[in-house]
């Protein structure tokens, strides 16, 4: 810290607040720790009785925060953000548009690691809305070296940390399978269920169809909502060990790519994830999808719904935070579930 003459504190970083009291209306800070004095701050200070101050020198090679914040900004990103004027040395991010949120967390885990920085963000991999809260960053010294921050630069390495990619699928085909469904002997509630969790992310059912439980027909059925040139291909029921439960060969012997069958996450162990040639996805859903409000499915849905490709690796990954505690009342998406 140095003190200086007020009139001589342009340019200078405040160390500590600086409360202004008006009898009568108002007493609080009229100027934070860390701001920068300006020349149309004097005459204020003046009135306030401020004829010295105490400042920081910023020496040669140090970086105000609210400068800091704007280097770690930019290596977050800005693909379908917007972020915020630094504020007491703080940069927020924000969604530019419903998509979902995407983290590199191994290089957000490296920029981390570097000491007097931090960027906050939520949960990779979750549904976004426009407007929603991403991350928030900023140094911890109120002022930090130029080499400190070209570490976490070097951890951050040459691409975003971060990005919203928008959702982008738009139709899907529901193939209830089941001979009870097909005979009417039961109403079909999975199709009902699954339509409206893909309204919430834009995706319309437009080719529905109850094949029964033969595999060939559930083949028949999954090319004739392909050739209708669907994004999404979704067959429920049937995929347990039951003799009547085919959908998983069904799948493979429609020219599935399958990228995994099962997943460490309950609700939704017997979920099916594949890929045709032409990228579209296909999935077969697991009884739980029909009742429960929160499923491995609702965890994959956002990055299939902005054509992210889902990875093995992707799955087995949610294996911690994969445990749906059954709360009542479910509080799904303000839960640990998938996080």
């Amino acid at each position: 810290m140095r003190l200086v003459k007020t009139e001589e504190a342009v340019g200078q970083v405040l160390c500590h607040d600086m409360t202004q009291i008006i009898p009568g209306v108002s007493k609080g800070p009229r100027f934070k720790k860390g701001h920068i004095v300006a020349a149309e701050d004097i005459p204020v200070l003046l009135d306030m009785g401020k004829t010295q101050l105490y400042v920081y020198e910023l020496e040669e090679g140090m970086v105000h925060e609210n400068d800091a914040a704007e280097r770690l900004a930019a290596i977050c990103g800005s693909s379908n953000m917007r972020a915020s004027a630094p504020s007491e040395g703080k940069i927020e991010l924000a969604a530019a548009c419903d998509g979902v949120f995407l983290v590199d967390s191994e290089r957000l885990i490296a920029v981390n690691g570097t000491d007097e920085v931090m960027i906050a963000t939520r949960k990779g991999g979750c549904a976004v809305r426009e407007g929603d809260k991403l991350a928030g960053m900023r140094v911890i010294p109120l002022v930090v070296s130029e080499e400190r921050l070209r570490e976490a630069e070097a951890a951050a390495g040459s691409e975003p940390l971060m990005r919203v990619e928008p959702f982008k699928l738009k139709t899907a085909a529901i193939i209830a399978t089941g001979s009870e469904v097909a005979s009417g002997r039961i109403e079909d509630a999975f199709t009902p269920a699954v339509e409206a969790k893909l309204a919430g992310f834009g995706i319309s059912c437009t080719y529905r169809a109850k094949p029964g439980d033969g595999r060939d027909d559930i083949v028949a059925a999954i090319a004739q909502a392909r050739s209708q040139g669907v994004d999404l291909v979704l067959c429920t029921g049937g995929m347990s060990v039951d003799p009547d439960d085919n959908t998983p060969g069904a799948i493979k012997a429609s020219g599935a790519r399958i990228v995994t069958y099962g997943a460490p996450v309950l609700p939704g162990a017997m979920l099916l994830v594949g890929y045709y040639d032409d990228g579209t996805p296909v999935l077969g859903l697991p009884g739980c999808v029909m009742y429960a409000k929160a499923t491995i499915f609702d965890l994959l849905l956002p990055r299939i719904a902005a054509g992210i490709q889902i990875e093995k690796r992707d799955v087995v990954a949610m294996g911690e935070g994969g445990l749906c505690l059954g709360c009542k009342p479910c509080t799904y998406p303000h839960c640990p579930f998938g996080k």
